[in-house]
């Protein structure tokens, strides 16, 4: 006889668990269960049919998965959280008995987990079970990095504690330091939101946010224990990988950290790395390399050098023969890898692949043979960093931005750049001295400015970085008209409005024509009415006595000055004496003649027109052949494709327009 099945025993009834059941089934508080939640990855779920779920439906009923459920009973912080609570039980009975000193002692041991109080939980098991290999966590590290960063801008309140604030300060500022030693750092953008970075680390590309250096406002409808909660895990998580760059490049984990520097504003300065591949100071390797060389017997390194020749000696002997030979087909191999593959498409109107290139300059050492100086009102902490790590090593500052600077002195002769985000100052002191100063003048000259120095704006440090090579600095002087800031991470796809390029290489056929006839008419109707002005002044001084023409005479006239324009300019002076006598007499106004070069736009127009009416019907007659299935897809085709190319004619007209502008100022 078959099993019989019971009812809410299987199927999705037993699948699903709701967040009721599941906080009682594991004697867990509501915020604890969020916690464990959000640390071990487990998100709600939502059934395809809730009513076959459970009875006691609502529509605030929040379901999981029932094995997911049955994992987190496993969980060793399940003990750390029940011991929790039955402290916090034991310090709430001593105040109900009234007996203070008890309470007292519990809430002591409570801040000293040393002495068998609250119990002190890690996350590391968690962040080992949530990423089994190093490149799992680096391709989850977007998130980390942006939230870490936001909450070291923040200020400390009761919500987000000054400790949570400075861990999250520290370790961003180390994993940056990762970032300057190994040169990792590829693009940045600067945004509404923030600052956008992107490095590669391992192959993987990792895109994070960082704030500007704003007073933060923290506003009252943001649940920062849901986001404490986060930043607790990914903290952990930072710390695990950091650890991993850091001996991966040779550096000691964790860096030696000045507690002075960084009260100073200090900031990346105040880090002191260690380790086998770096040297911070050159006295360091200078004591290194005398060690090395007063524990080297001399006698011994004699005798080693002498084998060594003699091995070299042997070797060269026994090639002899084979010399020739090999650099013959070294020769034909050099000849044969010269040349770089190009990338074609296989077949016309393919998608255009990116083609290899040999790199003149290496990206990391854009900046390296600079010395640039970072004006009091530029962000000082984004563009040390940058500037770090493309190969700057001697940044300098005003002493009011905090220490670490190679020099705090602007008028330094060995500064070679300098960034400012001012117009031009000029004098802040009269010739006899009886002016006010100010806080962003400088008396250092007529136009203070230092001769021999190259002057600039943040945004040419900013599209260096992301076009890999320096730009022109006439184009970032100060108080120049800057180029756009493009986005570095948006990838321009065929067809689709590149800012890059000029607009007539971007405009189809028709809007070619409709802006030309737009421009003839607007040139026509400012002839005409300068005419129709000379025609009036014409027929006062006629009135006068001063003379006057007729329709004849002046026909007669163009002939004998412009053979080769007789007929335009008979017509266009019919046209003009046919409206001033409409005018005068009140009559309706003729159509005027249209220019032939006007006229044979507007044909070539409406011939376009008429080839996209025979495309469109062709087009319909062919859907009219697909299936009902395809036909819908297809329009869904159509529909994306037209709101793309809408999308680009309006910042066509809209460039279109700015051009104009710019050409008449």
């Amino acid at each position: 006889m078959p099993q019989i099945k019971k009812k809410g025993k299987a199927g999705a009834a037993k699948n699903y668990i709701t967040r009721t059941q599941a906080v009682k089934k594991l004697q867990l508080s509501l915020p604890d269960f969020r916690k464990l939640c959000i640390w071990k990855g487990i998100y709600p779920r939502e059934p395809r049919d809730k009513r076959k779920v459970t009875k006691s439906l609502k529509a605030s009923t929040t379901f999981y998965y029932t094995k997911d459920i049955q994992y987190l009973l496993h969980e060793p912080l399940l003990a750390k959280f029940r011991e929790q609570k039955v402290l916090e039980k034991k310090i709430s009975k001593a105040l109900g008995r009234g007996d203070v000193s008890d309470a007292a002692r519990f809430e002591s041991r409570a801040n000293d987990p040393e002495k068998t109080g609250k119990p002190r939980y890690t996350l590391d098991h968690v962040v080992r079970e949530r990423y089994p290999t190093f490149v799992d966590a680096l391709r989850d590290l977007d998130d980390c990095l942006s939230m870490l960063f936001l909450f070291a801008s923040l200020p400390s309140t009761s919500a987000v504690p000054a400790k949570m604030i400075a861990r999250c300060e520290r370790l961003c500022l180390e994993f940056q330091h990762y970032l300057i030693v190994s040169h990792s750092l590829r693009k940045s953008f600067l945004s509404i939101k923030g600052i956008y970075y992107q490095a590669n680390i391992q192959g993987e590309d990792i895109l994070w946010l960082v704030p500007y250096k704003f007073n933060q406002r923290i506003v009252g409808d943001i649940d920062f224990r849901i986001m404490g909660t986060f930043v607790e895990f990914y903290m952990t998580m930072l710390g695990f990988i950091n650890y991993r760059l850091f001996t991966s490049v040779g550096l000691k984990y964790p860096p030696k950290f000045d507690q002075l520097k960084d009260e100073q504003g200090a900031e990346l300065g105040a880090f002191a790395l260690e380790g086998v591949n770096i040297a911070t100071d050159s006295s360091a390797t200078k004591a290194i390399t005398n060690g090395e060389s007063d524990r080297i017997d001399p006698g011994t390194q004699a005798a080693v050098d002498k084998i060594v020749k003699q091995l070299k000696e042997n070797e060269i002997t026994d090639e002899e023969p084979a010399k020739t030979e090999a650099s013959e087909d070294a020769e034909e191999a050099e000849q044969d890898t010269d040349a770089i593959d190009k990338f074609e498409p296989v077949a016309a109107g393919g998608d255009i692949l990116p083609q290899p290139s040999y790199s003149s300059s290496d990206p990391a050492k854009l900046f390296s043979n600079f010395t640039v100086f970072l004006s009091r009102e530029t962000p000082r902490q984004p563009l040390e960093f940058i500037l770090r790590a493309f190969g700057c090593k001697r940044i300098g500052w005003d002493a009011v931005l905090g220490e670490g600077a190679f020099t705090h002195d602007e008028s330094d002769p060995s500064i070679t750049h300098q960034i400012v985000d001012r117009p031009v100052i000029q004098a802040a002191m009269e010739v006899d001295g009886d002016g006010e100063d100010n806080q962003t003048a400088h008396k250092v000259g007529i136009n203070g400015r230092y001769p021999g120095r190259i002057y600039v704006q943040p945004q040419w440090v900013w599209d260096s970085v992301n076009d890999e090579e320096l730009k022109s600095p006439e184009m970032y002087a100060p108080g120049a008209s800057l180029p756009p800031h493009l986005s570095p991470f948006v990838k321009s796809t065929q067809g689709a409005y590149d800012p890059t390029l000029p607009l007539e290489a971007q405009e189809t056929e028709a809007e070619a024509l409709d802006a030309l006839i737009e421009d003839a008419d607007k040139g026509s109707d400012e002839e005409n009415g300068m005419d129709i002005a000379s025609d009036e002044d014409d027929e006062d001084e006629e009135k006068d006595g001063f003379g006057g023409f007729s329709e004849g005479e002046e026909e007669q006239d163009d002939g004998e000055e412009e053979e080769g324009s007789e007929d335009e300019e008979a017509s266009a002076v019919l046209q003009r004496q046919i409206e001033l006598e409409a005018e005068i007499s009140g009559k309706q106004v003729k159509s005027k003649q249209v220019d032939p070069k006007l006229k044979a736009k507007l044909e070539q127009r409406k011939q376009l027109e008429k080839k996209a009416r025979e495309e469109a019907e062709d087009l319909e007659r062919a859907k009219g052949m697909l299936s009902k299935k395809k036909r819908k897809l297809f329009e869904q085709m159509q529909y994306t494709n037209k709101k793309k190319s809408t999308e680009d004619l309006k910042l066509r007209e809209k460039r279109r327009k700015l051009e104009k502008e710019k050409n008449k100022a």
